[in-house]
């Protein structure tokens, strides 16, 4: 998130500048960085709820990043600190009507099968949720925790299809999935000199994971979708 660009503002005006004599109406007087912090803090929700129709396949990536850029050159062309904090309002307005439009869609009694789209970490982490939760319950061990490691979750993802797949994104796709299902733990492994991240969840954990209302999974563009300012 880059630093915001604003015009100079007067923060340190007499007590009676503080009143417009001929409106009558009080002026409020803030530093310029508490209002770059509330520009800052907006921008994080409208890139939160960006993600979030990202994920839940609301818009298509590529879609959802024009719209996002678009928005982005908008916000860095307006001098105005005002005027950006109300084009981000409208912004986020923006993406809250396409979830509204999404939800009464899906919840249409009229609406076909739904086709939920995801990236490609959010597939890999329900693929190991489904794994975990498929091998905790056919494990003849009895061992009380249950794990997955990363070199073991990179097999996964490979399948018949030998896809290879990297160190990193595996991890991405464990730490997406401990988001999805916070019983899992995803952590190094103890005592181990390579730091090999490691799922973790107690057996008696196991009947409280998330149920995906999923039907196929497809892959995104994978560019960054963040407005800034």
């Amino acid at each position: 998130m880059s630093d915001v660009a604003f015009a100079r503002i007067n923060s340190f005006a007499s007590v009676a500048q503080q009143t417009d004599v001929s409106s009558g109406e009080h002026v409020l007087e803030i530093p310029v960085s508490e209002f770059q912090g509330l520009l800052k803090e907006l921008a994080d929700t409208y890139n939160l709820i960006a993600e979030t129709i990202r994920d839940a396949g609301i818009l298509r990536g590529r879609e959802l990043a024009s719209l996002t850029e678009d928005n982005s050159r908008a916000l860095k062309a307006e001098r105005s600190p005002t005027t950006k904090f109300l084009l981000l309002n409208a912004y986020i307005r923006q993406l809250l009507t396409k979830i509204r439009e999404a939800l009464k869609s899906r919840l249409s009694p009229e609406a076909g099968r739904v086709i939920q789209v995801c990236s490609k970490i959010m597939a890999r982490a329900i693929q190991i949720i489904d794994y975990i939760k498929t091998y905790g319950e056919g494990d003849p061990t009895g061992k009380r925790d249950i794990s997955l490691d990363s070199q073991q979750a990179r097999l996964l993802f490979s399948g018949k299809s030998q896809e290879v797949v990297s160190r990193r994104d595996a991890i991405r796709a464990m730490k997406r999935a401990e988001m999805l299902w916070p019983a899992l733990t995803c952590a190094h492994r103890p005592n181990d000199g390579r730091m090999t991240m490691r799922l973790t969840i107690p057996r008696e954990d196991l009947g409280y994971g998330p149920e995906m209302d999923y039907c196929s999974y497809w892959q995104r563009s994978n560019r960054r979708i963040a407005v800034s300012l």
